[in-house]
Order: structure tokens, then sequence, then C-alpha cells
């Protein structure tokens, strides 16, 4: 349990496991990491946090976030998304563009980036939109979405993929001037019509009657894009995989592209592809509706291996979160989508620590190093070393979570781990040195 004294200032968090590793004291003051080690009575702080049995990470950064403000207020704002991002352990969301206006100027960027400020929970960093309105045919305004105060990217059409190859290819080019990335939805609408299709398709969406898109309508995309990155020489992000065969694409391209130098190639998994498959759509329960659709066992298995060797870089939530008359239909003409922001972190402790697949170190990497750095925040993702600014996540790594959809920050319910028991609990969250969540609770 973590005991707080209650004045404001400067800050000692007592015992805490750095990563997995061994136990330190870290003094703050002014937003920084002041000194680390056994400080006993060397330091008077203002508050005092005892971290006895917790794990002190890095902030944890989620690049893939969808905040539905402006538009889809009755869904999720910035600031519910905030408090439900910063309860998960996280100190940085990027919020994507399929908003309502879409984020697809400087001046809708600047708004999403000054809403977050307002905020104050977590800093939100607008996601710029690739095409006007999503529509996949003229690119939106990257260079002035770039050069403004939001100093945005990350630019994605996310729900949308950006399917005509010579745009795509466009926006390749044009984010490289900037050292900008393009994150990819990767469905080949030919194969995986948007509207239709709603789940994988196999030998359950044929008894199931449900209209169903195979892992190829992802695997084309992802092979013509990182080849596209490879020709103009820049950097493609794949978001949420969700295939082996896309793992193998993956694979091929990240060893030429190490190998080559001029061009990158990054990619996420969401905590739902790691540990959730389709046969959970047998009770045509629309909670479970979600693009990319659940795969198979194989496919879960695949992402997991290619999460802990390296293969994929992030673990992005995908928080999508839905309004009740949208989602509670029936399956086919339910909205995509599932909530992930406050879970995540006991998701990934579950499947990948629990399991030996991955350490502290590795979560470390996954969920905050690696995406600060795709996403060129500065602030976040860095060492816990004096110096450093003070986005600090505190996790009680053998505490069990019975997960309440009802128990939540988000404005939405749309929660697929309702019911199920979890490893590993967030107790608290520091942005810049001041606490956002203690005992699990906002501040």
């Amino acid at each position: 349990m973590t005991e707080v004294t209650s004045r404001t200032g400067s800050l000692l968090i007592r015992g805490a496991s750095l990563a997995g590793g061994e136990r330190s004291d870290l003094y703050v003051a002014d937003g920084l990491i002041r000194d680390i080690g056994s400080l006993g009575a060397s330091v008077e702080p203002d508050r005092t946090v005892d971290a006895d049995g917790l794990v002190a990470l890095p902030g944890l950064v989620d690049l893939h976030t969808h905040l539905r403000e402006p538009g889809r207020e009755d869904a999720e704002t910035i600031l519910t998304g905030s408090r439900a991002a910063a309860v998960g352990g996280y100190t940085a969301v990027l919020a994507m563009a399929n908003t309502s206006p879409v984020t697809d100027t400087a001046e809708a960027a600047l708004g999403v980036w000054e809403a977050g400020r307002e905020a104050g929970l977590v800093d939100v960093q607008p996601v710029g939109a690739v095409t006007k309105g999503l529509h996949g045919e003229e690119l939106a305004e990257l260079g002035l979405m770039a050069r403004s105060r939001a100093r945005v990217r990350v630019f994605s059409d996310d729900g949308r993929c950006v399917a005509d190859p010579r745009v795509m290819r466009r926006a390749l080019e044009y984010v490289k001037t900037f050292g900008g990335v393009v994150s990819q939805h990767s469905q080949d609408p030919a194969l995986a019509p948007y509207g239709s299709a709603c789940c994988h398709e196999g030998e359950l969406s044929g008894r199931l009657g449900l209209p169903g898109w195979p892992g190829v309508a992802e695997e084309v995309i992802v092979a013509r894009d990182v080849m596209l990155a490879r020709h103009v020489g820049s950097r493609i992000h794949v978001a949420h995989v969700s295939t082996a065969g896309s793992v193998e694409v993956l694979r091929w391209a990240k060893a030429q592209a190490e190998k080559e130098g001029h061009w990158a190639v990054t990619a996420e998994v969401t905590p739902h592809h790691l540990l959730l498959t389709t046969d959970l759509l047998s009770g045509y329960d629309p909670t479970y509706k979600v693009n990319p659709p659940l795969r198979p066992a194989e496919d879960v298995e695949a992402l997991r291996q290619a999460l802990a060797d390296g293969t994929i870089d992030v673990v992005a939530t995908d928080h999508a979160p839905h309004a009740r008359h949208d989602k509670e239909h029936a399956f086919i003409d339910a909205a995509f989508g599932m909530i992930g922001l406050e879970t995540a972190l006991s998701v990934v402790s579950t499947v990948m620590v629990e399991s030996g697949l991955m350490d502290w170190a590795d979560v470390v990497r996954v969920m905050s190093v690696n995406p600060a750095r795709i996403a060129g925040l500065e602030g976040h993702g860095q060492e816990i070393a004096v110096g450093a600014p003070a986005n600090i996540t505190l996790v009680d790594p053998t505490a069990q979570v019975v997960v309440d959809r009802e128990d939540s920050a988000s404005l939405s319910r749309n929660n697929p781990w309702h019911g199920r028991t979890l490893t590993g609990r967030v107790v608290a969250t520091f942005l810049r040195g001041r606490p956002t969540v203690l005992d699990g609770s906002l501040v």
C-alpha cells in the first residue's frame, strides 16, 4: 500500500524496484529525478510514497488511442480518456485522427493538443490524418501540422486503410522531409470490404453466418507498404498487427531495413490480440467485434513470440470507446472496437511476464521507450535516471485484478476483460513529478 504525506512540492518514492531489478529511493523535485539510491534521511521531501514491493517504470506511452473528441463526446472526451490513461499508468498518449471533424489541419491538431494540456493528466499528442477527411485521395496538411505548436510526427487514417499505393507513396515521401512516420491500418478494402466484413474469415465465421475477412487482407498491405517505404527511404509503422503472416513479412522487412539503413519499419500489437481469440465470437457478443478482428490461437502465439523477440516493437491499446447505442446491436451491425487503456499493463503482465516470455525491462521497452521513440516525444520513454523527467509508473507485479467494466474512468463500457482476473496493477502514476494516480485512484 502506498503511504503519502500531504504537502505538494518535492517527492520521495521510497524502496521501489527499478524495472524489476534493484530497490532504490527516487528523489524528485521540479519535475525531474534529482537523486537515486539508498537516500535515508539525506533528503527532506514534501511528499513521501512508500513503494515497497512495487516496480518503478518510466511512464507508459500509448501510440494508438481514440479519444473521440471532437464529435463523439458521448463515447469519450479528451478529459475522460486522459483519466483512463493515467489510471492505466500512461503519461502520454497519441490521439488518433478519426474524429469529427477529422484532425487533418494544423488548426484541428492544435485544438486536440491544447485540450490535452488543459486536462493535464497525460500529454496528449495528436496524430494527423494522412488524407483529407480520411478519404484516401488527397494528402492532408502534413507539413503544416508538423510545423505547428502541436509538432505532429505520426500520421494515420486509422479506421481506414490508405489503399491507393500512389497516395501512400506520396505520404511516405512527404513525411520523410521532417522525420515523420505513417502509421497504416493494413486492410485491403477489396479483400475486406468496409461495412460488410466483421470478423476473421474461417470455419467459425462460416458456421455463425458472419461475413469474414481473411488474414491476407492485412498481409498484402503490410507487404506493399514496407516495399514502398524501402523504395522512397522513409518510415512506415504497421498498426495493430494481427496475423502470423504479417509477422513473417515484418521479420523479413526489418532484417532488410537494418542491413540497408535508409528506411525503417516498426509495428505494434494490441493487448487484445495478445490474448483473445476468435472463438469468443461464438456467443455473438458485440464487445468482441474489433478491427482488425480477433484471430485464431496460432496467430496469437505468433504475435507473442514476435513481441518477445523484437519483431513487433510496441504494445499499443487501440483504445476505442463507443456509446452503448453504437455497440449494443446484432454483431454484424455493431461498431468495431474495445476499450483498453486501464487494463493494458495488466494484460501484458499476465500474458508476457507471468509466462516468462518477457521481463519488466522488456515491458519498459515495448510500452514506454519504443513508442516514445517512434512518436518523437521528448521527455517520455526515458530511463529512470538522475536528470530525467519524473514521468514514472509504479506497479504491483503480484496483485490480482478482477476487471469490472463499471469501475472505469472511461465513459464507455465496451470492455472485453470484464470478469477476468489479471495479474499486475498500476498503483501510482506521476507526470513530471506530479501524482495523477495514487493507490490506483485518480488524485
